[in-house]
């Protein structure tokens, strides 16, 4: 009864082979005789018989049972995930723990054969049957190259660092191919970065001074000192780092950039890193591009109801410029892409032209300026105007060439989205103004202006409740009263490094262009006139955004300060 399932299941694996021009039906045909002889599942035999790569059978694998496929070769396994599954029971079935979420109470394990149901059933009961194993596709050669790695190594910042204060350091082996993962440094920039993924940081700063290495993570969008290393150790670091992502170790007198990706906590995690030379030596940093976070559905954004309704509105409009102000850091890019995920279908031709790509989406046509084959932004535009486009995101309005193809795109039937440098939404009008956008291009052009911050959330477990006093309350708007109003202030506890805040959101003001606003723009109206025009129509600005966040306890008012200037409200 089984037979007949499994020679079923393991032919399709052939077909798909077959379907993707990377095998033969010869080579299949060879594979299925030799299997009879042997028993060995098919995807063994085709890779010993080197018809095909073990990386590319392992992602064809994955594809046949639904499950996903991963790169051993650039895996940084959870500490924990290790401790859970012993190396001789890893070393028995073949098998190598990836992640392990404590939330979520999930083990993910790499395997050669994903769909063995005896060995997922031993790892049960060995962890417990609370714990809910995902399977993963691997290749055997990786899985066993990775349980010599990773196993009796230690993978914590703090047992490396102890390893090799305590130790004797070969800094010249760390140029050796052998065995690198041995090496200290190695495992040390590693768990540096999966550390930084954990703790949700958008940004990785290695800043060597005279004496001493300083490692500094942004973390909800505030530096914080995370620890100092001795200076001798930023040589080698460095040459990993470089290594990693493809720079030039032999170059440090001019800036460079590169780009590595690592699977951290069993998703993969981009880094965009930067190299600038100061007078104690590189600065690198390096930023966090976690795919898992990157696209935000719309409805998830955190956003009150008249402002997502605005956004709705505004992609509902099928030709016309959406703008997103605010500086750098302010979520300008999750917000774009959340927007183009909203409208994403078959129906409709999407493309992007970005400095860089950060995060790949599929079905989204995404091009990289290069402005060594002189591909800047105007450019690109004008390319894309030939590629049959529905709806075009510039990353950037910085100059009138820009400008000037972005409003003739929209001119000529097509929807595009764009980022500008601006205090406010209301601020895009004068600054295109500046940048050379004639008042008579823009009218009837602009759909909406989107302006917004990032604000730090309070940590629901240490929030402390207090009574709003005078000073408060006119920050607030509100009638200041006896019975005071109940705000919140941060205080700090384990679950938020005592800092009192965890995770970030963003404070929106959605302004939608109307005939009354138009006629405005035409006639060069000064920024207190469109001010005054667009809060007659309910328009809500940043503060009274942020305003309504502190009210309902999610954020403070020093933290609203930190980002939006209040102190008009004392006037």
């Amino acid at each position: 009864m089984n037979a007949p399932a499994m020679t079923k299941k393991k032919k399709r694996l052939g077909e798909e082979l077959v379907e993707k021009g990377l095998v033969s039906v010869d080579q299949v045909d060879i594979a299925l005789t030799e299997q009879k002889k042997t028993g060995r599942l098919i995807g063994e035999i085709l890779v010993s018989l080197g018809f095909v790569s073990e990386s590319v059978m392992r992602d064809v694998l994955g594809k046949v049972l639904g499950v996903d496929s991963v790169d051993l070769a650039s895996v940084i396994p959870d500490q924990e995930a290790l401790t859970l599954v012993p190396k001789e029971v890893a070393d028995r079935h073949t098998i190598i723990p990836v992640s392990y979420d404590d939330d979520d109470q999930q083990l993910k394990i790499a395997m050669k054969n994903a769909s063995d149901l005896l060995v997922l059933d031993r790892i049960h009961a060995l962890v417990g049957r609370k714990i809910e194993i995902v399977p993963m596709v691997a290749g055997e050669g990786e899985i066993k190259k990775a349980i010599d790695q990773f196993y009796g190594y230690e993978l914590s910042v703090d047992g490396i660092l102890n390893e090799i204060e305590t130790g004797e350091i070969d800094y010249q082996s760390l140029d050796t191919i052998d065995d690198e993962y041995s090496q200290p440094l190695v495992r040390l920039v590693d768990a540096i970065l999966a550390d930084a993924v954990k703790r949700e940081a958008s940004d990785i700063h290695f800043e060597p001074e005279d004496g001493f290495l300083r490692l500094r993570y942004r973390i909800d969008g505030v530096m914080r000192q995370i620890r100092s290393l001795h200076k001798d150790y930023w040589s080698a670091i460095v040459v990993r780092l470089k290594v990693m992502s493809n720079m030039n170790i032999a170059e440090t007198r001019i800036p460079q950039d590169g780009r590595l990706s690592l699977q951290v906590q069993g998703h993969r995690v981009d880094f965009r890193v930067s190299a600038q030379p100061t007078t104690h030596g590189e600065n690198i940093v390096l930023r966090v591009l976690d795919r898992a976070k990157g696209i935000v559905p719309l409805e998830q954004l955190g956003l009150n109801e008249g402002t997502l309704n605005a956004l709705r509105l505004m992609m509902a409009r099928p030709e016309g410029i959406i703008l997103v102000t605010g500086p750098t850091g302010s979520g300008k890019t999750t917000t774009l892409y959340s927007l183009l995920n909203y409208v994403k279908s078959e129906q409709v031709n999407i493309m992007t032209l970005e400095d860089p790509v950060e995060y790949p989406v599929d079905m989204i046509r995404q091009t990289s300026v290069n402005e060594v084959a002189r591909m800047d932004f105007a450019n690109g535009i004008r390319s894309m105007m030939r590629q049959d486009p529905d709806i075009i995101l510039v990353g950037e309005i910085r100059d009138e060439d820009t400008a000037d193809m972005a409003f003739r795109a929209a001119m000529t039937g097509h929807q595009v989205l764009s980022t500008l440098h601006t205090n406010s939404a209301i601020g895009a009008i004068p600054r295109l103004l500046d940048i050379g956008v004639l008042p008579d291009i823009m009218t009837g052009n602009i759909i909406g202006i989107i302006s917004q911050r990032l604000v730090r959330l309070l940590c629901p477990e240490c929030k402390k409740p207090r009574e709003a006093d005078e000073t408060d309350s006119k920050l607030l708007g509100v009638e200041y009263v006896s019975e005071a109003l109940t705000i919140y202030d941060a205080a700090g506890c384990p679950h938020c490094d005592n800092t009192g805040y965890k995770g970030r959101v963003a404070i929106i003001e959605a302004l939608r262009i109307d005939n009354e606003l138009d006629e405005l723009i035409a006639k060069r109206a000064t920024l207190g006139e469109l001010r005054a025009c667009a809060k007659s129509t309910g328009y809500k600005s940043l503060a009274d955004d942020a305003i309504r966040r502190v009210l309902d306890g999610e954020t403070t008012l020093q933290e609203v300060s930190r980002v939006i200037d209040l102190t008009q409200r004392l006037m």
